[in-house]
């Protein structure tokens, strides 16, 4: 999965379930209903929009607990989260901390508490918020985010066969195309395979073919 510019920067997974049909797990303690629910975000505006949609769904909860990252593969990590009532500390942050321990990026996760009369005290919420988040990440599909190079570059048409050719033995994939007297091919390359694609591009067309960074 292709979704950054930065070479340097790896080890980042994203959950890739939809805010429209998120990953969710559920678990009871002591009577409180604890429902994570997991997705993928492009925006912390489209995870504070999915965090909206869970309580809208709960109108009865008591608590809709959040964390939620963006950027981290990008190294310019955005981060929120919110307890929604909890004791501070209690909520929000164990669901940050599973979304970091997991070197994810990219998602929200929200907790959603049906309260059951029961205190749990701090140190049973911390570990019931944890454990809803860890269960709702389980339950998600997890991708590792691949570093990505990107390129333009402009063929002949008799060319497009070999280049697709060469493309495909690095694992990457087209981005789009355009059509004039010529085409115009939008591509992206993994980062630890840039360098023998334009080794290959070179020679396999005597370098009559130019790879554009973009």
């Amino acid at each position: 999965m292709g979704r950054e510019r930065n070479d340097s920067i790896d080890g980042f997974s994203t959950i890739i379930d939809s805010a429209s049909a998120p990953a969710q797990a559920s678990f009871i303690e002591k009577k409180s209903e604890f429902i994570g629910d997991a997705c993928h975000i492009k925006t912390m505006d489209e995870a504070l929009a999915f965090v909206q949609s869970v309580r809208d769904r709960n109108p009865k909860a008591r608590h809709v607990a959040f964390a939620a990252i963006y950027g981290a593969a990008l190294g310019a990590a955005k981060e929120r989260m919110s307890d929604d009532g909890e004791p501070s500390g209690t909520a929000g942050k164990p669901i940050l901390d599973v979304i970091r321990m997991g070197r994810l990026t990219d998602c929200v996760i929200t907790v959603t508490r049906y309260f059951g009369g029961i205190l749990l005290g701090s140190g049973g919420l911390i570990r019931a918020y944890s454990t809803a988040a860890s269960m709702a990440v389980k339950a998600a599909d997890v991708e590792r985010i691949v570093p990505m190079r990107h390129y333009r570059v402009v063929l002949q048409y008799s060319w497009l066969g070999r280049f697709e050719q060469l493309l495909a033995q690095v694992g990457g994939n087209e981005e789009g195309r355009e059509f004039t007297d010529r085409v115009t091919i939008h591509l992206a390359v993994p980062s630890a395979n840039a360098g023998d694609f334009e080794t290959r591009v070179r020679e396999a067309f005597n370098a009559r073919v130019t790879l554009s960074a973009v």
